[in-house]
């Protein structure tokens, strides 16, 4: 799960984490009133959705006096932003922070994710900051300095030392920097998160230490024992078709390709996606309809994978254990008739009640793809959607 950047720095402000006076806005009058709020003559005016590189499409301006908002909201509500983290189609902006402008000296990375060759949390930092981390470390990995700890201790202050001075800091500089990064690693760890990054973090003209912009992601797994991080949820920046699939327990990624997939199992899953990949195709989703596919999450898992205009053929793979391969057929068919199915379908059933399934499939009346065998069921349709 994600959030919004005056979520993430919400949370932090309750670990104390050092960050500018803000304030999120839903409007332009709004945004006008919150600058106001909170004082001065200069403000940052950021759009808030749930993708990096915002500055670089003009979602992030820097302006002076009330009408500066005033125009800058009126750009930035309602525009559809586009990143590099977005893609091509871009996202609407629906909200805005408001946040006080500072003078800044510079501009770090520190960032936090775990480190799964080791099992722990690690805490990168980078004097590289303001710019893709994954620039830096494909160019320059020497640049990033790393210090994992355990979640239980927290990372201690002087790991936190070591970092700051790599950094570059000196001085008194030095204890703030480490006091930041240790209470970013217990904002980490006490609200189960995945990542949290700090780009940039600042040092300012006058000798603070900034957390300029936030981002946080949390494991899902954990979600409910997290009751204040569920209500930042914004249903509005996430994919439609994802949050439609998971109201039927149906485990849904949208993709780029044509070729829609429906598979029980996350392993067979991800092998006929690559299996489709080896014959010249690119699937179009993942999706998992588990152990136990009904006919009305079969049916539901149609018209997902159908809502995509990309989509010009479907594959089924489906591996008949706990859920038989007739009860699995009779889905099939079901969902099928129920959407009007108007592109290719190919079918590979293997497993419990096999033969029965696929009588089912073949007395249905529908111009079902029978496929043999997973390589046969790919090539299948990477076919049809050449015809």
């Amino acid at each position: 799960m994600k959030i919004h950047e005056y979520q993430a720095k919400e949370l932090l402000e309750r670990f104390n984490v050092p960050i500018l006076k803000g304030a999120p806005a839903l409007s332009v009058d709004e945004a006008v009133e919150k600058a106001r709020e909170i004082g001065g003559d200069r403000w940052v005016v950021k759009a808030q959705i749930h993708a990096g590189g915002r500055g670089k499409g003009g979602g992030v301006k820097v302006v002076d006096g009330e009408d500066g908002v005033r125009e800058a909201a009126s750009q930035i509500l309602g525009m559809n932003l586009v990143t590099p983290q977005t893609g091509p189609e871009g996202k609407e902006v629906r909200r805005l922070l408001i946040e006080e402008a500072c003078s800044i000296e510079n501009e770090y990375y520190v960032g936090i994710v775990i480190d799964r060759s080791c099992g722990l949390p690690v805490l990168m930092a980078s004097a590289e900051g303001g710019v893709e981390i994954e620039e830096v470390a494909a160019e320059s990995p020497e640049k990033i300095f790393k210090e994992s700890f355990d979640p239980d201790r927290g990372l201690h202050g002087y790991q936190g030392r070591i970092l700051a001075k790599k950094l570059g800091f000196e001085g008194k500089m030095i204890a703030r920097v480490a006091s930041f990064m240790v209470k970013l690693a217990r904002s980490f760890v006490d609200t189960d998160a995945s990542l949290a990054e700090i780009n940039p973090m600042v040092s300012t003209t006058d000798g603070q230490i900034l957390a300029l912009d936030a981002k946080f992601n949390f494991d899902s797994n954990a979600l409910y024992r997290q009751k204040q991080i569920v209500e930042y949820r914004d249903i509005h920046e996430e994919d439609q078709a994802e949050l439609r699939a998971s109201e039927f327990d149906l485990s849904y990624i949208s993709l780029d390709g044509n070729i829609g997939c429906m598979v029980n199992g996350a392993g067979l899953a991800m092998a006929t996606l690559d299996i489709i990949k080896h014959f010249g195709a690119s699937p179009a989703n993942f999706l998992d309809v588990g152990g136990g596919a009904t006919a009305e999450k079969v049916t539901e898992a149609f018209k997902i994978i159908l809502d995509s205009p990309k989509v010009e053929a479907i594959l089924v793979n489906i591996f008949g254990g706990i859920m038989k391969c007739d009860v699995i057929a009779e889905g099939i068919v079901e969902g099928a008739k129920q959407v009007e199915l108007k592109v290719p379908l190919v079918v590979r059933l293997e497993g419990t009640n096999v033969e029965q399934g696929k009588q089912i499939l073949k007395d249905s009346g529908l111009p079902i793809i029978a496929a043999e065998s997973l390589s046969h069921a790919a090539e299948q349709a990477v076919a049809a959607t050449q015809a």
